[in-house]
């Protein structure tokens, strides 16, 4: 029986700014990222983003980013792999300590934005977010670019892992992801998208950007909760997904 976990990054508001429909995108995906302060979201945020999801019954994970809120994460950062091990180990426990007083538990890792495509092809950078996660907790499943050297850390670390297709983002032929400056790097057509994500999760393959079919294997579908219409395409993709014989629920 095929099945995949639909996640969603969120709790990136911050202050008295709001992004994101959490409440809505929380009725339609199994897994939870939570943004860890660092590329968005603050205490308060990350504490109701906990609530909210726990509440919902979807499973949380730690979302940790690069220091830079006025770049929304997405800016690469000339960083060691000391320095990734710290900062990632620094955010994991932030948001521990919330989803612990909430009365919850942790349940997966995954990077963000620039440090997740960093980590993705850098190996170095992979064993050290790697350590990171399975020092804190060998427990949590560490979600990475399929294909990618951070899945390859992960399991060598002993870690389990989730490998994660996007549902509107293209493709290059190498697997990589197609940087969002480049033209066609985001999809915004809802029929587009949904049929992308049932190839990638029955046929295990995807098309990219120049017509390639490239192999890879889909265990985790990210929605971006900072996406306009994300609630919407979400709840419509869960639809879809079950009216396909595939069962969505969290990555165990």
């Amino acid at each position: 029986m095929l099945e995949v976990d639909l996640n969603c990054d969120m709790g990136e508001s911050f202050g008295a700014y709001t992004i994101g429909a959490d409440a809505e995108l929380l009725q339609a995906v199994t897994s939870a990222n939570i943004a860890c302060g660092f590329h968005a979201g603050d205490p308060a945020v990350m504490r109701k983003s906990v609530r909210s999801a726990l509440a919902a019954g979807v499973s949380v994970g730690a979302h940790p980013g690069l220091p830079d809120l006025a770049g929304f994460g997405r800016r690469n950062m000339d960083i060691s792999p000391e320095e990734a091990f710290d900062l990632v180990t620094y955010q994991i426990g932030a948001l521990e300590a919330f989803v612990r007083q909430e009365g919850g538990r942790l349940r997966h890792v995954k990077p963000h934005g620039a440090l997740y495509n960093m980590a993705a092809a850098s190996r170095p950078l992979a064993d050290a977010i790697a350590a990171a996660v399975r020092r804190f907790d060998p427990s949590l499943v560490l979600y990475g670019l399929s294909g990618s050297q951070l899945l390859a850390a992960g399991r060598e670390a002993g870690l389990s892992t989730a490998s994660e297709v996007f549902a509107d983002r293209t493709y290059q032929r190498d697997g990589a992801l197609t940087p969002r400056r480049q033209p066609g790097a985001v999809i915004a057509d809802m029929e587009q998208l949904v049929r992308q994500v049932i190839r990638m999760v029955k046929e295990g393959t995807v098309l990219s950007l120049d017509g390639t079919e490239v192999p890879l294997e889909a265990d985790t579908v990210c929605i971006h909760g900072d996406g306009a219409g994300a609630a919407v395409f979400a709840g419509e993709l869960r639809n879809r997904l079950k009216a396909e014989g595939i069962t969505v629920r969290a990555k165990r």
